[in-house]
């Protein structure tokens, strides 16, 4: 198949989808959660038992921002949320009452800062771009091109931007936080989209090595078969994370939808963003030297 000739349409979507991202980011922001702003943490204890999803479900209907809630000590419950006050805490300690239809009292409380704080975020985008680098320089010299390498993070980039972006439009109208697994899912889309993009690279590599040909229709060949295996891997990804999203519970609801995303942006940017980048980039690059050729 001719995956190349329909270069124009990848372009279109893919600008489309960074153009809202960014409309996204710029207009609405990033929904922080307690891990990147701070807030509380209130340890009750029982006299019946309740389960962590029940009382994360109670919470959040009540509009209370439970970033997590877990079982410590002799089964006693530790939330961590957004910093309330002490009627908001009145407030916490009667829907709780009501939910383990029993006595409820308050252990401890304290106010925390953030977990994920500015020093460490400067970390991690320092990590990011060293690891970009790193990706980039040894891709470059695996290929023997940096256009390989530069078109592999240029969909790692793509792929990583757009999922911040939906991140954001999620945040608008539904409520996602970004949290710090968020973090982590971001970090994994990364990761598999260079994964994925190194697959179909390989493939054209081993095609070009073997029997030649115009470059073009070496990248069609390469993705036409390495589509069924990358196809087939993402399902099983995709399923597994559609179940996570529909079944599984509030706390990793939007880790598992990040996650969904990233998943999808990797799969798709792979042949349809790095290879078409690659191709365009040799096409220009062929161009100009036999204009400078003809000049000389």
């Amino acid at each position: 198949m001719n995956w190349m000739k329909y270069r124009p349409f990848y372009l279109v979507l893919s600008v489309f989808m960074i153009a809202l991202s960014f409309y996204g980011i710029i207009g609405w922001g990033v929904n922080l959660g307690v891990d990147f702003l701070g807030g509380a943490m209130i340890e009750y204890s029982f006299s019946n038992v309740v389960s962590t999803e029940d009382v994360s479900n109670s919470l959040n209907k009540e509009g209370f921002d439970v970033a997590s809630v877990q079982v410590i000590g002799d089964g006693n419950i530790l939330i961590r949320l957004a910093e309330v006050d002490e009627k908001a805490r009145e407030r916490i300690k009667e829907i709780l009452g009501e939910l383990a239809g029993g006595e409820v009292s308050e252990v401890r409380y304290e106010s925390v800062g953030p977990s994920i704080g500015p020093e460490l975020i400067k970390k991690t985008v320092y990590a990011v771009i060293i690891s970009a680098g790193g990706i980039l320089i040894w891709v470059a010299l695996q290929f023997r091109s940096l256009r390989f390498g530069v078109s592999a993070i240029l969909a790692m980039f793509h792929d990583s931007f757009i999922l911040v972006g939906s991140s954001s439009i999620l945040g608008y109208f539904f409520g996602m936080e970004v949290d710090f697994l968020f973090v982590t899912a971001l970090l994994t889309t990364l990761s598999f989209s260079v994964h994925d993009t190194i697959v179909v690279y390989d493939r054209i590599r081993e095609i070009r090595r073997k029997k030649g040909g115009e470059f073009k229709d070496i990248a069609n060949r390469a993705i036409s078969e390495t589509m069924r295996r990358s196809i087939n891997n993402s399902v099983t990804i995709i399923l597994m994370l559609l179940a996570l999203v529909i079944l599984g519970g509030t706390s990793t609801r939007w880790f598992a939808l990040a996650l969904l995303v990233g998943t999808v942006l990797g799969t798709y940017s792979s042949p349809f963003v790095a290879v078409p980048l690659l191709v365009t980039w040799g096409e220009v690059a062929e161009k100009i030297r036999r204009v400078y050729n003809k000049k000389i």
